[in-house]
């Protein structure tokens, strides 16, 4: 897994598998797959809920935040799917995964859904700010397809390429970008990038937090039409930050993993937190989807005249 130990091997199947040459085998895998069921579990249950609440209106007329859900439950689903495939095969044979070509299929699977979460997220981080501090409604085009194009389509074009390259293939403890060939690859498509994602959401969600709270404040005795535009503008940025803050939490370990790989051997209670965090994605956006669907309920006519939430662009 880490750049020392790819000297004189010429792919990921020259490694070792991680964690059998210290018995620590069954403590990355069985924990792993425990919470990728879970995650399963609960994106399934988001999207069920989802669309029997909504049974009659098209899903383009959902709010934002209701779609965003979806689309994140999406991503985490089909991410559970491919790495449980992944781990159980490794797993069972105490191996690498063979053929090959079953390991980059994985690979692509998390590639891709990993980082259309990661994009997915950065613009809803982007959508809340600019709704508070510009009181401006990003569009997404006719039926989401700009945020679809560039969430499904861009990683898709990257990894397409990087797998052209041959740059997937085993990193140890699943698949993902080659622990050899593609270590290079791994850093310019997921560290830099997480990293990168994860400090501008930061920011942008303690902004638009503050701001938030500073404009509550300010109109908390004010009547009239301009405060209840900007108490729904608010409603609907506050649900979006929730995406950040469950985004956080699923992937802090993961960024922290990645440029400690950079620099050092990485302790192996780090990697224990990334396999646990990581495969979390679907129970931490289910609390989300909850706290949604309760505050939409506490406040329906909030709900039910928010333009900013409601409207397909």
């Amino acid at each position: 897994m880490n750049a020392n130990n790819t000297i004189s091997k010429t792919n990921g199947y020259d490694l070792p598998v991680y964690g059998l040459d210290n018995g620590q085998f069954l403590i990355i895998h069985l924990p792993a797959l425990l919470c990728i069921f879970l995650s399963l579990i609960c994106a399934l249950t988001v999207l069920i809920l989802s669309f029997k609440k909504r049974k009659i209106k098209s899903f383009f007329t959902w709010s934002k935040s209701e779609r965003f859900v979806v689309y994140m439950a999406i991503c985490d689903g089909t991410f559970n799917i491919a790495h449980s495939f992944d781990h159980l095969h490794i797993v069972i044979s105490q191996n690498h995964v063979y053929p090959r070509e079953l390991c980059e299929f994985y690979a692509f699977m998390l590639v891709e859904f990993i980082t259309a979460q990661n994009l997915m997220v950065n613009i809803v981080a982007i959508n809340a700010f600019v709704l508070i501090y510009f009181n401006k409604n990003i569009n997404f085009g006719k039926y989401d397809w700009k945020i679809l194009v560039w969430i499904f389509g861009a990683p898709f074009v990257g990894v397409t390429f990087a797998a052209s390259f041959e740059q997937l293939g085993p990193a140890g403890a699943f698949c993902f970008f080659d622990g050899v060939k593609g270590v290079i690859a791994n850093i310019c498509f997921t560290t830099v990038p997480l990293t990168l994602i994860l400090f501008m959401n930061t920011i942008l969600y303690l902004l638009t937090w503050t701001r938030i709270r500073s404009d509550t404040e300010r109109i908390k005795h004010t009547i009239g039409q301009k405060s209840v535009t900007m108490r729904m503008a608010h409603n609907a940025a506050r649900n979006m930050t929730f995406f950040v803050a469950a985004f956080f939490v699923q992937w802090w370990a993961f960024a922290i993993y990645g440029v400690w790989a950079l620099v050092d051997n990485v302790p192996q209670v780090l990697f224990q937190l990334v396999t646990i965090f990581n495969n979390l994605g679907g129970v931490v956006n289910l609390v989300v989807y909850m706290f949604i669907r309760k505050h939409t309920e506490v406040s329906p006519q909030v709900a039910n005249n928010d333009s900013t939430v409601n409207t397909p662009a």
